[in-house]
C-alpha cells in the first residue's frame, strides 16, 4: 500500500511539474548578461530576449552585471533562485576557462549552472586603429618583434573570450603585447576607436559596423574560412597555418532549475532560432545560430574546458 501511495505521489508530482512548465513563464524573466551593453554577449541576449518575449507574452528583462571578466554576473546567476525566472547568457570563456584562470572564485561554473542551449557562434577579428601602420597580420607580428612591449591590446576583461583569443594569437605568433582589460567589450571598442590602444580581438558582431564604416581596420578573422560579411579580410590562418578561434554565447540557468523548465526554454529558443528573421539578423553580424539540446551543449562545455585548462596552464595565465 505504501509503495502504491509513493508511486501515486510521484506521478502527481511529475504531472504537476509538467503543468507548471507548460504554464511557464507567468511573469517577467531576467536574463543576466555579465558585460555592459554594446558587446557581442549583450547583442545576442537582446536578440533572443525580443523573440522569447513575443513567444511567451512575458517581458524578458536583460540585466547587465559587468565586471571581473564575467565573474560578477556569473556569481549572481549561480546564486539566483532556481525557478526558471533567472537565466544567464554566457560567453564561452566564462564557463570553460574562468575556473582554470581564477584560483579564487566565489562560484563554480561546473557545479552551479546547468546548460540550456548554445544560442550562437562566431569568429573574432584582429581590429586595429587605422592610424597604426600595420596593414596585415604579418606586419603586426613584425612590429611586435621589432619593438617588444610597444603593442597594447584591449579586451572585455581578464579571462574573457576576447582576451583568450588575443592570447591564442600571440602564443601562435610567438610575440608578446601588453594587455589592458576593460569591464566589457563595448568599453574596449570605444577606446580602440579613439586610438587609446592598438588592437582588440573583438567578436565580429561587436566590430563589424566600425570596420564597415572605416573607423577600424580588420587584419584577419579567427575562423578557418573567410567571413562572408568581410570577404576581403583574410583569415589569420593564411599567415599562421592552423590557427582558429571561435566564440560562442549560450543560455544557462542556476543548478536546481526544474528539468521541464530547462527543456521548455531550450525548445522555444531553438524554434525561435529557426526563424528566417532571426537567422538573418545573426548573419548580418557574422554569427551563426546554433540551438543545440542541453545534453549536447553540456558536453561541448566540458570538452572546451579541458582545452582551455591546458592553454591557460601553458601560457601561465592563472590569477591568484
Amino acid at each position: 500500500m505504501n509503495t502504491a501511495r509513493l508511486i501515486a505521489a510521484a506521478c502527481l508530482l511529475a504531472a504537476t511539474t509538467a503543468m507548471a512548465a507548460d504554464a511557464y513563464p507567468t511573469r517577467p524573466v531576467r536574463i543576466i548578461v555579465p558585460f555592459p551593453p554594446g558587446g557581442a554577449t549583450d547583442i545576442v541576449a537582446r536578440l533572443v530576449a525580443q523573440k522569447l518575449t513575443e513567444v511567451w507574452g512575458q517581458t524578458m528583462v536583460v540585466d547587465n552585471r559587468a565586471g571581473a571578466g564575467g565573474n560578477i554576473g556569473g556569481d549572481i546567476a549561480a546564486k539566483s533562485n532556481p525557478d526558471g525566472y533567472t537565466l544567464f547568457m554566457t560567453s564561452g570563456s566564462i564557463v570553460t576557462a574562468n575556473q582554470h584562470m581564477f584560483k579564487k572564485l566565489n562560484w563554480n561554473p561546473e557545479k552551479d549552472l546547468v546548460a540550456i542551449t548554445n544560442v550562437a557562434s562566431g569568429p573574432q577579428i584582429i581590429a586595429l586603429h587605422p592610424s597604426f601602420p600595420a596593414k596585415t597580420v604579418k606586419e603586426l607580428i613584425a612590429v611586435a618583434k621589432a619593438k617588444p612591449g610597444s603593442i597594447t591590446f584591449g579586451s572585455a576583461g581578464v579571462g574573457t573570450q576576447t582576451h583568450l583569443a588575443a592570447e591564442n594569437f600571440l602564443y601562435t605568433a610567438g610575440i608578446n603585447a601588453t594587455h589592458i582589460p576593460y569591464k566589457g567589450e563595448g568599453p574596449a571598442m570605444v577606446d580602440l576607436v579613439a586610438g587609446q590602444i592598438i588592437f582588440v580581438t573583438p567578436n565580429l558582431s561587436a566590430a563589424i559596423a566600425f570596420v564597415q564604416q572605416g573607423r577600424l581596420r580588420a587584419l584577419g578573422v579567427t575562423s578557418g574560412k573567410r567571413s562572408p560579411q568581410l570577404p576581403n579580410v583574410p583569415t589569420i590562418a593564411e599567415t599562421l597555418p592552423g590557427f582558429e578561434n571561435l566564440g560562442w554565447f549560450g543560455l544557462m540557468a542556476p543548478t536546481g532549475t526544474p528539468a521541464a523548465v530547462i527543456d521548455k526554454v531550450y525548445r522555444d529558443t531553438a524554434k525561435a532560432l529557426e526563424g528566417a528573421d532571426l537567422r538573418k539578423r545573426f548573419d548580418d553580424i557574422g554569427m551563426a545560430p546554433v540551438g543545440n539540446p542541453p545534453a549536447d551543449f553540456a558536453k561541448a562545455i566540458r570538452e572546451e574546458s579541458v582545452r582551455w585548462a591546458r592553454i591557460i596552464r601553458e601560457r601561465k595565465l592563472e590569477i591568484n
